[in-house]
Protein backbone atom coordinates (compact mmCIF):
# COMPACT_ATOMS: atom_id res chain seq x y z
CA UNK A 1 0.00 0.00 0.00
CA UNK A 2 2.82 2.45 0.85
CA UNK A 3 4.35 2.22 -2.61
CA UNK A 4 1.01 2.96 -4.30
CA UNK A 5 0.18 5.84 -1.99
CA UNK A 6 3.64 7.33 -2.51
CA UNK A 7 3.32 7.13 -6.29
CA UNK A 8 -0.19 8.57 -6.23
CA UNK A 9 0.86 11.50 -4.04
CA UNK A 10 3.89 12.22 -6.23
CA UNK A 11 1.84 12.24 -9.43
CA UNK A 12 -0.97 14.29 -7.85
CA UNK A 13 1.55 16.94 -6.85
CA UNK A 14 3.23 17.00 -10.26
CA UNK A 15 6.63 15.63 -9.30
CA UNK A 16 8.79 13.44 -11.51
CA UNK A 17 10.71 10.59 -9.92
CA UNK A 18 13.92 12.58 -10.26
CA UNK A 19 12.45 15.77 -8.82
CA UNK A 20 11.11 13.89 -5.80
CA UNK A 21 14.44 12.16 -5.20
CA UNK A 22 16.34 15.44 -5.50
CA UNK A 23 13.92 17.21 -3.16
CA UNK A 24 14.66 14.80 -0.30
CA UNK A 25 18.34 14.36 -1.14
CA UNK A 26 18.52 10.75 -2.27
CA UNK A 27 19.56 8.99 -5.46
CA UNK A 28 16.93 8.36 -8.12
CA UNK A 29 17.39 4.59 -7.81
CA UNK A 30 16.76 4.75 -4.06
CA UNK A 31 13.51 6.61 -4.65
CA UNK A 32 12.48 4.19 -7.38
CA UNK A 33 12.89 1.35 -4.89
CA UNK A 34 10.37 3.04 -2.59
CA UNK A 35 7.77 3.17 -5.35
CA UNK A 36 8.49 -0.35 -6.56
CA UNK A 37 8.21 -1.76 -3.05
CA UNK A 38 11.77 -3.08 -3.07
CA UNK A 39 12.62 -0.95 -0.02
CA UNK A 40 10.97 1.42 2.43
CA UNK A 41 12.26 4.78 3.62
CA UNK A 42 13.71 5.39 7.04
CA UNK A 43 11.48 7.41 9.36
CA UNK A 44 13.16 10.75 8.57
CA UNK A 45 12.67 10.23 4.83
CA UNK A 46 9.05 9.21 5.37
CA UNK A 47 8.46 12.53 7.11
CA UNK A 48 10.26 14.43 4.34
CA UNK A 49 8.12 12.71 1.70
CA UNK A 50 4.91 13.52 3.56
CA UNK A 51 5.99 17.15 3.86
CA UNK A 52 7.04 17.31 0.20
CA UNK A 53 3.72 15.98 -1.06
CA UNK A 54 1.72 17.79 1.63
CA UNK A 55 0.04 14.66 2.95
CA UNK A 56 -0.02 13.12 6.44
CA UNK A 57 2.38 10.26 7.07
CA UNK A 58 -0.71 8.26 8.03
CA UNK A 59 -2.00 8.64 4.45
CA UNK A 60 1.23 7.19 3.05
CA UNK A 61 1.04 4.35 5.56
CA UNK A 62 -2.57 3.53 4.67
CA UNK A 63 -4.08 4.48 8.03
CA UNK A 64 -7.34 5.69 6.47
CA UNK A 65 -9.59 4.71 9.37
CA UNK A 66 -7.43 6.65 11.80
CA UNK A 67 -7.50 9.73 9.57
CA UNK A 68 -11.29 9.45 9.22
CA UNK A 69 -11.65 9.20 13.02
CA UNK A 70 -9.85 12.56 13.26
CA UNK A 71 -11.93 14.10 10.50
CA UNK A 72 -8.90 14.47 8.24
CA UNK A 73 -9.33 14.27 4.51
CA UNK A 74 -6.54 14.19 1.95
CA UNK A 75 -6.93 15.76 -1.48
CA UNK A 76 -5.05 12.94 -3.21
CA UNK A 77 -6.92 10.11 -4.91
CA UNK A 78 -6.77 6.75 -3.17
CA UNK A 79 -5.54 5.14 -6.39
CA UNK A 80 -3.26 6.59 -9.01
CA UNK A 81 -2.92 5.84 -12.69
CA UNK A 82 -2.28 2.21 -13.59
CA UNK A 83 1.26 0.95 -13.37
CA UNK A 84 3.01 -0.45 -16.38
CA UNK A 85 3.85 -4.11 -15.84
CA UNK A 86 7.46 -4.91 -15.16
CA UNK A 87 9.25 -6.79 -17.90
CA UNK A 88 9.75 -10.44 -17.04
CA UNK A 89 13.32 -11.46 -16.36
CA UNK A 90 14.50 -14.32 -18.55
CA UNK A 91 17.17 -16.76 -17.60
Amino acid sequence: MFKDRLRTARIARGYTLQKAADAIGIALRSYQKYESGDSEPAFDYLVMLADLFNVPTDFLLGRDEYLKSLGVSVDVPQEGPPRHPRPQKTR
